[in-house]
């Protein structure tokens, strides 16, 4: 898709005259040299060795009784040195689509031998620790075939070190395995920026603010909500403001730092907002939210459309919101629904008018 949006781009600039054809060939040329971002050659070997792990470990499972013990080790040990110097291998020829699917059968192997190896002797242990191990081996296989898909895989299994916390301590902080969480998503973004597995940074993303709403939930007050949501504006003006010495770095990160940091600011005004029903510091929470919204348009919206959406939804809701406790109140329904038109018309008119605002801008810096 952005292969043909890119062609045409150039054509058009080719025939303003912007750039020569030469140049344009070159630039696709390029881009047509790079590796696909998405192969389906790719997806379907990964696919492939989903399937293959489960028909293997179900396979040893359901004939474990009748195999003896020596040989189901042996096998079990065998199966994953396959696996893992398969993947070798073919990370040696450059065959990536083949090692991801050799290196994800060795860790699936992995796991379930531990599993399963752990009900045949009746070994002592938690599933918390067999999810960590499980977890340290996948970061071992992704720092030393810097592999992607590893690095996805231990983004998994670090969300379901946390699942798994939660539903055994019912939601409850219990010693230190809680820090576990955030200490996993340091060791993943560590591993990212190593491999440059860039789409695994979500899963990242998803568990810090997984893991924070947690934290809120453990302690429901005002000033728990304001923290939440101050430190999220922080955060979000340490990857936005051009001053900022992150700033060039989350760049590099592409839209979703800028994107994580604001969402998780605006689920902290959401939680304010829960515990702020009424009276003028609700006024004052829906000024502040505007202003929030109109800050991440101003700094983000030419550039991120993630946060551009996002900041226009905010917007928005905030002043339906406000209309709803405050003129709605007053008004009756049917003044409510005519405010909120004029309210959602203006809306439409400020989106126009920034959309026009950074259109014109990109022209602007189109010209030679």
């Amino acid at each position: 898709m952005y292969r043909g949006r890119l062609q045409r781009d150039l054509s058009l600039w080719v025939e303003k005259g912007l750039i020569q054809s030469p140049q344009a060939s070159a630039i696709m040329a390029d881009y047509d040299s790079r590796p696909a971002s998405f192969s389906l050659g790719r997806v379907l070997s990964i696919l492939a060795a989903l399937l293959v792990g489960a028909a293997i470990l179900l396979l040893v499972a359901s004939n474990w009784e009748l195999i003896p013990r020596l040989v189901r080790v042996s096998f079990m040990i065998a199966l994953i040195w396959a696996f893992y110097l398969a993947g070798a291998a073919f990370t040696a020829r450059g065959q990536t689509s083949l090692a991801a699917a050799m290196l994800l059968l060795g860790t699936l192997s992995f796991g379930g031998a531990m599993s399963l190896v752990g009900q045949m002797y009746h070994l002592s242990g938690d599933e918390l620790t067999m999810m960590a191990v499980w977890f340290a081996i996948a970061c071992i296989a992704a720092a030393l075939f810097r592999s992607g898909s590893q690095v996805v895989i231990a983004g998994f299994l670090a969300w379901g070190y946390f699942a798994l916390f939660l539903e055994e301590n019912d939601l409850r902080w219990t010693g230190w395995a809680p820090w576990a969480p955030p200490a996993m998503a340091a060791i993943v973004l560590a591993l990212i920026y190593y491999t440059g597995a860039g789409r695994a940074r979500h899963l990242v993303y998803l568990l810090l603010i997984g893991w924070l709403t947690w934290i809120y939930s453990l302690h429901e007050d005002l000033m728990t909500a304001i923290l939440f949501a101050a430190g999220g504006l922080l955060a979000f003006l340490a990857v936005s403001l051009p001053v900022s010495p992150l700033a060039r770095m989350a760049r590099n990160a592409g839209a979703a730092p800028a994107f994580y940091t604001f969402l998780f600011t605006s689920i902290g005004l959401f939680l304010i907002h829960a515990e702020i029903e009424s009276g003028p510091r609700l006024i004052a929470l829906g000024v502040a939210t505007l202003a929030i919204a109109v800050a991440a348009i101003t700094l983000c919206g030419r550039d991120n459309g993630a946060v551009r959406y996002s900041a226009y939804l905010v917007f928005a809701a905030e002043m339906l919101y406000l209309a709803s406790e405050t003129i709605g109140s007053i008004i009756g329904t049917s003044g409510f629904f005519l405010i909120s038109g004029l309210l959602v018309a203006l809306v439409a008119w400020i989106v126009v008018r920034l959309e026009r605002r950074f259109s014109h801008g990109d022209r602007r810096e189109a010209r030679p």
